[in-house]
């Protein structure tokens, strides 16, 4: 209640009472302010007093005591605001995190592939030597719709010698019928069947007859170029200190949204990271689709094993631990049939990451002795922090996203954009920033391409509503079954037999 005031108080006190009024645009702001208007007023002869005394009620009256039930009642909806106030900051915290992790990634990986990119330029590539011979290994498991394609384009390959053996591991269709009739006469086809086994066990099965120190083992759903194979062999030719060489796989059945995503992602991250991972000597994996082993190398390592679903990457790091190098062909082109349905996709990913958990952990010593240092401080666990962690906490940003949409339309609602203002803006301003990162990124790896479709940048942001979710799903799957412990066995996805391989002159040396 006022004091009496001359005019000049009065006249000060309803400026500050008409400021605090007016500036209601930031409300902290105006909390930040109220220490000085509550000085200010009391200087000109405010007093401040309970509520219940401007109403004329004891203290009492105005707060009743508790009763037992309405304070269990009070507790727990303390606790419950509690909890929810804390999951809030938990989910900001990891949503920083993540965001922070990711900028940083995409910053990284492509500063690493511009300059791996900027040595190739500088460094010679070995000649392709013409009559080098190669072993060429085609597991193969029900793939009647695709092998007969497969064969003919590994055939006609360019500037080699070639041995090819197709390992028909216990297929219930007619994949060895149509080898056999289609390549019965070719002298460079040899048809090896067996009872169903598995993938590695049918590779260590092909290689065993194997009669060049080069092998190049693809999936039978993929098309290589005609100058492929030479150009993955030239590099085990000139160093003998190389176990493998990984070349660069791309989708060729670009039919779908599906696929065309699949595409995407085969340029932007699985090749960028495999090229800058190569520069660090930490690549973990030559990809089964396109990849130049050493024989003996392999012999070293104790064979394709057969304990886990991703035998390349195994293989890949179990060479490095034995002391051997990999190394990466860009120019070295396989075109790979990529699932079409989101199904087959989950299903052909959930296969990958589980193989991926089961490398991690029987390789885990690696990160404890330092060696090799390249998987050992940056391979494997860049592999666990973006390809395990990340997937695991990737929903809960996405939630945390969702939440802070749906609670700025409220508060818009309820209070006004001036309320909001600032919040939205930080939010638009970061993803914003986030979006330009991942643009940026997405097209320095289609540049560093030697040749490659631009349209595919328009599925780059709609890529991360949807097709990023499915990959968080079959990851959290796959840790959820590892920790089960049940074995996955090998599988294979559905084929349609539609890969296009695309004939242009590749600009490569």
């Amino acid at each position: 209640a006022p004091s009496a005031c001359d005019d000049s108080s009065d006249a000060q006190c309803s400026r500050n009472v008409v400021l605090l009024h007016d500036s209601g645009g930031d409300r902290r702001e105006t909390i930040a302010a109220l220490p000085i208007i509550i000085d200010t007023l009391r200087a000109n002869g405010y007093r401040f007093v309970p509520v219940s005394e401007l109403a004329g009620l004891s203290p009492r009256q105005a707060m009743p005591l508790l009763s037992p039930s309405d304070r269990t009642a009070a507790v727990i909806d303390l606790a419950v605001f509690q909890f929810l106030g804390l999951s809030i900051r938990v989910l900001g915290f990891l949503f920083g995190v993540a965001i922070t992790l990711g900028i940083g990634r995409a910053l990284l990986l492509s500063s690493l592939a511009l300059i791996s990119a900027s040595r190739e330029r500088r460094i010679a590539a070995p000649p392709q030597h013409s009559g080098t011979f190669v072993s060429v290994l085609i597991p193969a498991y029900n793939e009647e719709a695709v092998i007969q394609r497969c064969i003919a384009q590994v055939l006609s390959s360019e500037l080699v010698e070639l041995e090819v053996i197709v390992i028909d591991d216990g297929s219930s269709d007619r994949t060895s019928e149509i080898v056999q009739r289609s390549f019965g006469d070719e002298p460079r086809v040899r048809l090896l069947r067996l009872e169903n086994g598995g993938k590695a066990r049918a590779l260590n099965r092909g290689l065993a007859i194997a009669r060049s120190e080069i092998v190049v083992a693809l999936d039978a759903d993929t098309h290589f170029e005609p100058t492929t194979i030479a150009r993955l062999a030239r590099w085990l030719v000139a160093d003998d200190g190389l176990a493998a060489v990984a070349g660069n796989a791309k989708v060729g059945n670009r039919v779908n949204i599906v696929t065309r995503w699949q595409a995407l992602e085969y340029v932007t991250a699985q090749n960028v990271e495999r090229r800058a991972l190569a520069w660090l000597n930490a690549m973990t994996v030559v990809p089964g689709a396109v990849g130049a082993w050493r024989k003996q190398a392999i012999l070293d390592s104790g064979g394709y094993p057969p304990d886990t679903l991703a035998e390349d990457q195994d293989l890949t790091i179990a060479v490095q631990r034995a002391g051997w190098r990999v190394a990466y062909d860009q120019t070295a082109i396989a075109w790979t049939e990529a699932p079409q349905s989101v199904r087959q996709l989950a299903r052909q990913r959930f296969r990958w990451a589980f193989g991926t958990i089961q490398c991690v952990w029987k390789h885990r010593r690696v990160m404890r002795t330092g060696k090799p240092r390249g998987l050992a401080f940056v391979g494997l666990p860049q592999t666990i922090v973006f390809q395990l962690f990340f997937a695991l906490i990737s929903p809960i940003i996405d939630l945390a996203l969702v939440l802070n949409i749906v609670s700025t339309v409220t508060s818009i609602h309820e209070h006004g954009y001036s309320a909001v203002k600032g919040d939205l803006q930080f939010v638009a301003t970061f993803w914003l920033l986030f979006a330009a990162i991942d643009l940026t990124a997405g097209l320095i790896a289609m540049a560093l391409e030697r040749r490659e479709d631009w349209r595919l940048m328009l599925w780059l942001i709609p890529q991360r509503f949807g097709y990023r979710q499915i990959m968080y799903y079959v990851v959290i799957k796959a840790l959820v079954q590892a920790v089960r412990g049940p074995r996955v066995a090998w599988s294979s996805i559905a084929r349609s037999g539609q890969v296009t391989v695309d004939r242009r002159n590749v600009r490569g040396r």
